[in-house]
């Protein structure tokens, strides 16, 4: 048995016949199948793999890491959800009718 070639490439310089694999592939994108490779120099890229009959492709894409701190979202982004709903417990609207609404004590095996 031939083993196979193994060839590392980036995404943007990628044959059009390995685009259309990738895109047939992962046709809903392929951010869960991305993998993290370690270089002997302690260096890393991510990448996803594509195989061919002859070929297997190690694929370089750019990953975008979120290196904000919680403090440095909530000025970009606002607080917390928990914070804006009252710490994610249901509000009751004042105009609702609740006389048939079972209350926390009932039991539901009477």
């Amino acid at each position: 048995m031939v083993q196979k070639k193994r060839l590392v490439i980036s995404y943007k310089n990628c044959p059009a016949e390995v685009l259309q694999a990738i895109k047939e592939k992962y046709p809903l994108g392929y951010g869960d199948a991305i993998i993290k490779v370690q270089k002997p120099n302690g260096d890393f890229f991510h990448a996803i793999t594509i195989d061919f009959e002859d070929v297997s492709y190690l694929v370089k894409v750019d990953v975008k890491i979120d290196h904000l701190t919680e403090e440095e979202f909530e000025k970009q982004f606002g607080a917390n959800v928990d914070e804006d709903t009252g710490g994610g417990e249901f509000e009751t609207k004042e105009d609702e009718n609740t006389e048939n609404v079972a209350s926390p004590e009932s039991n539901y095996d009477e």
